[in-house]
């Protein structure tokens, strides 16, 4: 068997001891909800309704249930970041006691969607994010001695952008543009990941 990928610790050990009591009839179905919205990280393969009605019908308190769909999540992300083989899943699912049903059913589930689910991760890191709006602002920044005659100019460029986890456009960059006499230099600084995103020179 391959090296371990899933690690064996207490809270995944109380996961695999609820997933052995879930309904194996209804398991199936829970599993490829899950797989299809495992790419959206910002959004929850469940509403709070159907949270609720799961709860019901795995009798499942509340904080169970969150530590059954995590568990799921989990063991499928490192089935993607692994490219494991439907066959090298359940194995490594049997070896942390999860019983032969349940491992099966993972193995079936990751079959059927596997590869898609990969290619979805993919394009995420390829294309996470699309530009909705673009915003600008300029200031003229004045020279602090009266003899000086050299004005600053200063854009702001705000781009409103969306993801593929999240349809709703935020503002994630700005752009400051400065010139001087020999050059104008503009730069675009992307504030959610807090380093620069691209820097363009244009020399006069």
């Amino acid at each position: 068997m391959a090296a371990p990928v899933i690690p064996e610790s207490d809270s995944i050990r109380r996961a695999v001891s609820l997933l052995n009591a879930v309904d194996a009839g209804r398991f199936p179905r829970l599993l490829s909800r899950i797989l299809q919205k495992l790419h959206l990280k910002a959004e929850s393969s469940f509403s709070e309704e159907e949270e609720e009605k799961l709860q019901i019908a795995f009798s499942l308190e509340k904080q169970d249930l969150h530590l059954v769909l995590e568990t799921i999540s989990f063991i499928l992300e490192q089935a993607v970041y692994h490219n494991l083989k439907p066959a090298s899943l359940q194995q490594q699912l049997e070896s942390i006691h999860l019983d032969q049903e349940k491992a099966e059913a993972f193995a079936t589930a990751w079959a059927a969607a596997g590869q898609d689910t990969i290619e979805k991760f993919r394009q995420r890191v390829l294309t996470p994010q699309k530009l909705e709006t673009i915003g600008w602002q300029l200031n003229l920044q004045m020279a602090e001695s009266m003899q000086a005659k050299l004005k600053s100019p200063r854009a702001v460029l705000e781009l409103g952008v969306s993801n593929e986890d999240s349809k709703i456009p935020c503002t994630a960059s700005c752009l400051t543009i400065q010139k001087t006499k020999y050059s104008i230099s503009l730069r675009i600084w992307a504030l959610d990941l807090q380093r620069p995103s691209l820097r363009v020179g244009l020399s006069k």
